[in-house]
This record gives C-alpha cells, structure tokens and sequence, in this order.
C-alpha cells in the first residue's frame, strides 16, 4: 500500500508543508451592510459580524481579518480568500464550495457541515477549533497545516493532498476514498481514525504506534483475517 511508518531515525524523509506568512497592514471597518455576490474586499476587517444567509459568491477578499463573524448557511462558493486571517469564525452549513484560500489563517474556528469541495487551497493554515463534516471531496490541498483542531468525519474523498500535516490533531472517522497523498505527515496528530480510504494512505507517512491502532483497519482492507 506504500505507507510508510517512521521509527524516529533519520531514514523517512517528508516535504513539510510550507505555512503562511500573512502580515496585515492597517485595516478599514467593514461598514457596507450585506456582502454582495462577486463583491471586491481589500484591507477590511469584519468584527463580529453577522453574514448568516448572506450571499458573497465569487466575491474576492484580499489583505482582509474576519474577527469572530457569524456564518450561518452564508454562500461563499468560488470565492477567493488572499492574504487573509478568518479568527474565530462559528457557523452551520458554510458554503465555500470551489473557492480559492491562498496564504490564509483560520483560528479557532466553530463550524459544521462547511462545504470546500473541488476548492484549492494552498499554504493555509487551521489552527485549534473544532469542525465537523467537513465537506473537502475533490479539493486540492498544498502546503496545509491542521494544527491542535479536531475534526469530525472529514472527508477527503477523491482529493489531492500534497505537503498536509495535522500535528496536535484529532480526526474522527476520516474518508479517504479515492483521495491521491503525496508527502502528507500523520506522525504528529494525537489521535487518527479512518472510517474509509485506509487503502488510500499510499504518500503518508504514519507513526509505528499509529500502524499498530491502524493495523486492524488495515488488516480488513486486504482481507486479512486476525484470530
């Protein structure tokens, strides 16, 4: 199956993922209201503001903070985040379908049921939070760090992961069906459990304590029978 379990020696080599640098200038208040769809955001801060329902598909924000905002249900799809600090966001049933995360932070997040499939993201950053059903089925992740954040049946079905790693973290009942790894480091996460794709883990580089609390999942995979 091509994954690879470290001993701690210097033999198993990984690409780590590149983070962001994301440096702010001086921010604008957001004060116009509503987003608007295909909307253009530049140097603005959204403190604690409330875009449930609210629709800003293929709306661009660059050099943008969203300070603790409210995204209920809030369509985002292809829209595009540059440069850009999402901090403490809470909601149920965002839609960031096909969008764009280039050189973002995303702290501390509350979410559920956030739909990124078929987006791209590359060199972000999700630190701490807790998120369930994360929806990242054909989505292409380079240069992504999960950081300290717990996630709830994530599914990365059919997805492209090149350079992830997931240090501190915790995944529940991950999908991997059909998702392609490429240098993604699973030795630090605190807790890993695959609900599907276990046959997917080709390009992951796993701990030996994690082989042994995979092996059973493993052994089922090829057909193995334990007695």
């Amino acid at each position: 199956m091509g994954v690879m379990a470290s001993t701690g020696g210097s033999g198993t080599r990984v690409k780590a993922a590149r983070r962001p640098e994301v440096r702010l200038p001086a921010l604008a208040e957001f004060t116009e209201g509503e987003l608007e769809p295909d909307g253009d955001y530049d140097g603005l801060e959204f403190r604690e503001a409330d875009l449930a329902g609210q629709d800003g598909g293929g709306a661009r924000f660059m050099d943008c903070a969203l300070n603790a905002c409210v995204l209920d249900e809030t369509r985002l799809t292809r829209a595009r985040f540059l440069d850009s600090v999402l901090s403490a966001p809470r909601g149920v049933g965002t839609d960031l379908a096909e969008a764009t995360l280039r050189d973002v932070e995303l702290l501390d997040a509350r979410l559920g049921g956030v739909q990124l499939h078929g987006a791209a993201l590359e060199r972000v950053l999700i630190r701490g939070g807790k998120i369930d059903y994360l929806n990242l089925r054909a989505a292409r992740l380079r240069d992504v760090v999960f950081e300290n954040c717990v996630l709830v049946e994530p599914d990365f079905g059919g997805a492209g992961l090149e350079r992830v790693s997931f240090p501190g973290c915790v995944l529940k009942g991950a999908d991997l069906a059909g998702a392609t790894l490429t240098d993604v480091d699973l030795r630090e996460a605190a807790s890993v459990e695959i609900a599907r794709g276990v046959d997917r883990l080709a390009g992951a580089v796993i701990s030996t304590g994690q082989l042994l609390d995979l092996a059973p999942v493993l052994a089922a995979a090829l057909g193995i029978r334990v007695e």
